[in-house]
């Protein structure tokens, strides 16, 4: 009996990955998560707004610059890089930190991440100006932060004020209401002073309509940056959903699912229309549709060439830029 139960499972295995195609079995998210957790951190810690995965255009090089995420409060915004990386942190005569990955066992060299991150400031500011957004002098800045509890230095790395450690990381405390802490003054806000209102405003305002990745909630807390592509299944279900474009919807999310039998199963949709006066979603503003669990949605990680396909029944939600 338990042979055949074993076998049975095996079997059930071999079958969910051949046939179905579900990417949720070996798919890698733990890069997107942090930058999540990250992102969360930050907006109970200062009390802002995070706008997490920015693709801003720049001028210079006729691309998009990727920005990791912006946190904006009344006193300042700050560009954050997240460095997710596993090993030992070294840093050579030019500048450039070296990484030996234990995991993967090689050395990898990057570019200082420090001089990335002022760089984006930089295109930040540009793009700002062009929107008409004159910030205060010094009010944006540049952070990087090593949240992982596994980076490690081979040797003491005198890093600049603008490098969170993991040690660092873990020992920020939520924001005073009335005043800042030391270790918070000295960490992110510099004790600045708040943002004139109408600033404050208009800078949320910018940033809450710039071009973004794409963002796919998945199921068991994993989440992807990226772009969505299109949908796949039955016909039948690819017209239902052909309403669906990132110019009308800015958000999908995955209802409660009905079996309508031979042990398939309907799941119902709900989309938001994007309303442009504000941040893309109106909440009071949706429409439901409803299409087999197993109608598959197509999307590629920006850091990825190889398109993923995930079920409607893995993902809780999926939010689409402008």
């Amino acid at each position: 009996m338990w042979v055949e139960l074993l076998c049975g499972l095996v079997i059930f295995k071999l079958v969910k990955r051949f046939f179905y195609n579900d990417d949720l079995i070996d798919i890698e998210t733990s890069d997107f998560n942090i930058k999540f957790h990250v992102a969360n951190r930050l907006e109970k810690l200062y009390g802002g707004k995070v706008h997490l995965g920015l693709r801003i255009p720049d001028a210079d090089s006729g691309s998009r610059q990727n920005i990791d995420m912006v946190l904006v409060t009344k006193k300042e915004a700050v560009v954050v890089n997240v460095w997710n990386f596993s090993g030992f942190l070294s840093v050579d005569k030019d500048g450039n930190w070296v990484i030996v990955d234990e995991k993967k066992g090689k050395t990898v060299k990057h570019h200082n991440p420090v001089v990335e991150a002022k760089k984006q400031v930089e295109i930040l500011e540009s793009y700002l100006e062009q929107r008409g957004v004159a910030l205060p002098e010094g009010y944006l800045s540049a952070k990087v932060v090593l949240p992982n509890p596994k980076s490690r230095t081979i040797v003491p790395v005198n890093f600049p004020p603008e490098v969170i450690t993991y040690d660092e990381w873990t020992q920020l405390k939520p924001e005073p209401k009335a005043l800042f802490s030391g270790w918070i003054k000295d960490t992110f806000t510099g004790g600045k002073k708040e943002m004139q209102e109408g600033i404050h405003k208009q800078l949320r305002s910018v940033l809450g309509s710039v071009p973004m990745w794409d963002r796919l909630e998945l199921k068991e807390n994993k989440y992807l940056l990226g772009e969505f592509l299109q949908f796949k299944g039955k016909d039948d279900d690819i017209s239902a959903l052909r309403n669906i474009k990132r110019s009308k919807v800015s958000r999908l999310e995955m209802q409660r699912s009905t079996m309508f039998g031979l042990g398939h199963s309907k799941l119902q949709v709900l989309y938001f229309a994007r309303d442009y006066r504000n941040e893309g979603t109106s909440a009071s503003d949706f429409k439901e549709v409803t299409v087999r669990s197993s109608t598959e949605v197509l999307f590629q990680p920006y850091n990825s060439s190889k398109v993923r396909k995930f079920k409607l029944s893995s993902i809780i939600s999926l939010s689409l830029s402008a």
